[in-house]
């Protein structure tokens, strides 16, 4: 008995819908989803995957098919049947990647404002005059340059304040060199800011780490215990607030495992929170080409319990002390300052070949 077309097509559909969802789900391309924020990003990946396998397995399927039954049999030297276009059909292919490219965007937007990434209530119009406004270019200058004049309070510079009151964050930026920038919302010129999730929201952050991107490390500073570090360590369950900005190019902070990206930009106070979930050393990487070394301006993130955490905090503020005092004596030979500094930065997990790039 021959078996209709549209039950073909049912089963088909059945059976392409089945391996989609189980492979949306189990694809195991993601690394190990190490903090609160990671199963809103792990969703919406999967949910892209879904879709991605079920169209990738249907038009690979058809063209196979296709190439296999209606090959040129030996002997055929025919033309082949003239076709014309299918309106319906070419309606139906174009009605549903758009269907689904605006799923995929408010779905995006819903995961980045659960993520703190959208705040209606921060967003104002950056002001411009009429005659700047009437400028031929003005709005695309207004992105590539600073904003114009004005009155409000320069948020940048207020937060960069706030961070050079401790002393350890103060001795390793140059915030002196470094003029900060106003925040534009109406021109696109902002400081990149993942605030507090939803069920956070108004709650201040367990603690604040000042981190400032170099080329090429990465420096971390606790406020009120003048404890610097080239690792980044936090306690588990705990939200995290970073305080980020950078000494001379753009960088940008990345641990793959938390599933969280933000631009660090000199002339900027970028933040973000997070709560980690999961003991462990992450790998931090920087995710903007920022020079030759660029690929090496990576170091760990130390994930502990809240109990380890305070006995580390304790035992660099004892090393902090010890350091200062052998670094201050006076060098007994004639070595480099990178040779002379490397043994006092070692614990920090600064390489010492990259201490040649700290300026004073």
């Amino acid at each position: 008995m021959k078996i209709p077309s549209s039950i073909w097509t049912l089963l088909i559909g059945i059976g392409l819908t089945l391996v989609s969802l189980w492979y949306g789900q189990n694809h195991g391309l993601l690394p190990t989803a190490a903090s609160d924020e990671a199963p809103l990003v792990d969703g919406l990946f999967n949910a892209m995957m879904t879709v991605s396998t079920g169209i990738f397995v249907l038009v690979e399927g058809i063209l196979i098919y296709s190439a296999i039954k209606y090959r040129r049999r030996a002997g055929d030297n025919a033309d082949g049947p003239p076709v014309h276009g299918n309106v319906p059909l070419e309606i139906l292919w174009t009605a549903i990647p758009t269907v689904i490219v605006i799923g995929i965007s408010v779905y995006s937007f819903d995961v980045y404002n659960d993520m703190g990434g959208f705040s209606p209530h921060a967003i104002h119009e950056a002001p411009m005059t009429s005659q700047v406004m009437n400028m031929p270019g003005a709005a695309i200058a207004a992105t590539l340059s600073d904003t114009p004049p004005s009155t409000e309070p320069n948020e940048n510079q207020e937060k960069s304040d706030q961070a050079m009151q401790d002393p350890a964050t103060a001795a390793v930026r140059n915030a002196d060199q470094i003029p900060q920038k106003r925040n534009a919302p109406g021109v696109g010129s902002v400081a990149p800011t993942l605030g507090p999730t939803p069920e956070n929201e108004g709650k201040p952050p367990a603690f604040v780490v000042n981190v400032t991107g170099l080329q090429y490390a990465w420096i971390f500073t606790y406020p009120d215990t003048e404890v610097t570090s080239g690792e980044l360590h936090v306690p588990i369950g705990r939200e995290v607030q970073l305080n980020m900005t950078a000494n001379d190019v753009i960088h940008a902070f990345w641990v793959p495992e938390f599933r969280l990206k933000q631009d660090v930009i000199p002339g900027r106070q970028s933040e973000i929170r997070f709560t980690p979930n999961k003991e462990g050393d992450y790998t931090l990487i920087c995710a903007e080409l920022c020079g030759p070394y660029h690929g090496a301006m990576r170091t760990q993130v130390v994930v502990q319990k809240p109990e380890e955490f305070e006995q580390w905090i304790q035992e660099q503020e004892v090393a902090s002390a010890e350091e200062l005092k052998q670094a201050v004596a006076v060098n007994p030979v004639d070595l480099t300052p990178d040779e002379f500094l490397a043994p006092h930065t070692s614990h920090m997990g600064i390489h010492p070949e990259m201490l040649h790039q700290l300026h004073k």
